[in-house]
């Protein structure tokens, strides 16, 4: 058996189809397609089978596909005790984060590094709650977050660690009728105007919350990604949108209000592949994140 063959249909398990495969691994499709004919030849079974205009893995190929899984957490924790042996964790951990939760997690994880070994090279993203999941066949870690749980919605099978949870808070202008009371109630938003994000992103949880709650269906006029024009839609208008309470930037017409009779926060966490967390440096980046997060989350009493 050929651990090459295994972590080919590891491959083809995590990214769905030969062109991705092909593409991630710098291979033409033909050449992918070649080696999964030589693998089922050495291996005397069917471990791929038609479907639409792709492949998928049969039940063999599925069992093997697990089996190129554990060859490469087993491979990944002999390589953590030879770096620890040769002097401690050294090598780039590549990171696609949640710009709201970056801005408040990677300054201070960067400067805990900078005297390391261990170079950090990161990626933005912003995506549904169902999508963070699938970056970890590119990134060794992702930052990620969710509002139903600590794990996020897509991340079955893989190493999920708790970094903070946040409170979320409604945003609104300085000047709004509801800006001049310390809380708002689910029922004092229902006649507003709103700022959501698109459909599937966790933020918007809150609106169905709300929704739900109150049995009165939200106006949202526009939905949107980005945190600082949500910011800027809401100080010039009497809308009102759902922001993070940690790296929100009140004053100058901003100001946030605790929403009450609703459990409303979001928990951020970092998501790996299981044979990825095993790495050294991976360890160590996310001991830090785990810190920085802590610190963050007991800064705000959240």
């Amino acid at each position: 058996m050929d651990a090459r063959h295994l972590e080919l249909l590891r491959e083809l398990a995590e990214r769905g189809s030969v062109t991705a495969v092909a593409a991630a691994t710098f291979r033409t499709p033909s050449a992918v397609s070649q080696q999964l004919r030589t693998a089922q030849r050495d291996l005397g079974v069917p471990l791929v089978e038609p479907s639409g205009r792709g492949l998928r893995l049969t039940e063999a190929g599925q069992v093997l596909a697990q089996g190129g899984q554990d060859v490469a957490e087993a491979l990944a924790r002999v390589q953590a005790r030879w770096d620890e042996f040769r002097g401690g964790p050294v090598g780039t951990v590549s990171i696609a984060a949640l710009p709201s939760a970056a801005t408040f997690l990677l300054p201070g994880v960067l400067r805990a590094l900078e005297d390391t070994g261990i170079r950090v090279s990161c990626t933005d993203v912003d995506l549904a709650e169902t999508a963070y999941g699938r970056l970890t066949a590119d990134h060794d870690v992702v930052v990620a977050h969710s509002l139903t749980g600590v794990r996020p919605v897509g991340t079955d099978g893989l190493s999920v660690v708790a970094l903070a949870r946040e409170p979320l808070d409604i945003a609104m202008a300085a000047d709004h009728p509801l800006a001049a009371r310390p809380t708002v109630r689910p029922e004092e938003l229902v006649d507003i105007e709103w700022i959501g994000v698109p459909k599937g992103y966790p933020f918007d949880t809150v609106l169905q919350g709300v929704e739900s709650a109150t049995g009165v269906g939200l106006r949202v006029t526009q939905r949107v990604r980005d945190n600082r024009l949500v910011e800027a839609l809401v100080r010039s208008s009497r809308r009102v949108a759902v922001l993070p309470r940690f790296t929100t930037p009140t004053g100058h017409g901003l100001v946030l209000r605790e929403l009450v009779g609703i459990a409303v926060a979001r928990h951020v966490v970092a998501v790996m592949r299981p044979d990825r967390a095993e790495r050294l440096a991976v360890r160590r980046v996310v001991e830090e994140l785990v810190r920085v997060g802590r610190a963050k989350s007991a800064e705000h009493g959240a």
